[in-house]
């Protein structure tokens, strides 16, 4: 499976930095649409929606919402959606510390999870644009954003691997320890500083997005474990079936969609 995991993230990974560095902001606003509607399809499935005639007209939804969200990007409403994607993630903890709430397969809750789905998705699409669009080096401040995601989950990997013993989520997650927390934690600070150090941050700015970056990678294990409540919920393994040894899109984006909003917050609060 570990081989399995490697070969994938060596096929997805260069794919998704040409895809950051390379297209306008536009093109990239397109691209990560896409993935966010097939993210969308896989979240309503795990929300209880078995029909896909409801499943299309969610999906036609979101689409709809991601247009107006382009009209408007780079207004007055991006730090407004931003700071909701920011409320939503510290209210999930509380849905953490109880992982029952929403479990019956109710029509309350299936709505109620869509809901849950909105705050998940649509705040992340315009933190990334919003990363993407801005100036100078939008684009290397995208895979930065990414970057530091992706090398917490690496971190978390290895640290729970080698150093994990006390469980973290036992009921949400029985494979996530606090060990893997504290190895996603240096990673992702890690990466952050030689990152912001080659975009030209330093001094106390170069602390300051130290702080960020270890906000984000908090939130990130938040992102990470109300997937993992939602496919205990749906009694499922994975999301999907889509990348080899990864399952499906929730299943690498759910660190993400958690950790953009708040990185890119961070970065407006800044003033990086």
């Amino acid at each position: 499976m570990l081989l399995q995991r490697i070969l994938t993230a060596l096929v997805l990974a260069p794919l998704a930095i040409l895809i950051i560095l390379l297209p306008s902001t536009a093109v990239f606003a397109g691209i990560v649409t896409l993935a966010f509607l097939a993210a969308w399809w896989e979240w309503a499935q795990l929300s209880g929606v078995t029909s896909r005639a409801w499943r299309t007209a969610v999906l036609a939804a979101a689409a709809g919402v991601f247009a107006l969200l382009w009209r408007s990007h780079a207004t007055a409403l991006t730090p407004l959606l931003l700071a909701v994607g920011v409320a939503w993630w510290l209210l999930a903890c509380l849905w953490l510390r109880h992982f029952a709430f929403a479990a019956a397969p109710t029509r309350e809750n299936r709505a109620l999870k869509l809901l849950a789905g909105a705050f998940v998705i649509f705040p992340t699409w315009v933190a990334l644009v919003g990363i993407h669009a801005r100036a100078p080096h939008g684009h290397w401040w995208t895979l930065l954003a990414l970057a530091i995601v992706w090398a917490s989950d690496i971190g978390a990997y290895f640290s729970g691997r080698t150093f994990g013993k006390r469980k973290l989520a036992p009921q949400i997650s029985p494979g996530k320890t606090w060990a893997g927390a504290y190895g996603a934690m240096v990673a992702g600070v890690l990466v952050a500083e030689a990152g912001g150090w080659l975009l030209g941050v330093r001094g106390t700015a170069l602390l300051a997005l130290a702080l960020l970056a270890a906000v984000t990678v908090a939130v990130s294990i938040v992102g990470d474990l109300i997937e993992s409540l939602m496919k205990r919920h749906a009694q499922v393994k994975d999301s999907g079936t889509i990348f080899p040894g990864h399952g499906g899109l929730m299943d690498r984006l759910d660190s993400v969609f958690a950790a953009l909003p708040v990185f890119a917050a961070g970065l407006l609060l800044l003033d990086i």
